[in-house]
């Protein structure tokens, strides 16, 4: 498979350079996992209707693109 990548980005990258497999992300602010730990603590557990749809939109076999 042949990589063609656009004008602008020749430009910014050596030749023959791929561009990475995944983006980079930036690091998670302070206490980000904290604030989510203090969200969930606080929320209403899920009922069993919630819980089966959850597993039935995990599990289907139709890619999610189709459905949008």
């Amino acid at each position: 498979m042949t990589i063609i990548a656009a004008p602008t980005d020749s430009a910014k990258r050596p030749v023959g350079q791929r561009l990475p497999a995944t983006p980079v992300r930036p690091p998670r602010p302070a206490g980000y996992w904290e604030r989510i730990d203090r969200l969930v603590a606080k929320a209403p557990p899920l009922t069993d209707a919630q819980r089966a749809r959850i597993r039935v939109l995990v599990h289907q076999s139709a890619p999610r693109d189709e459905a949008a």
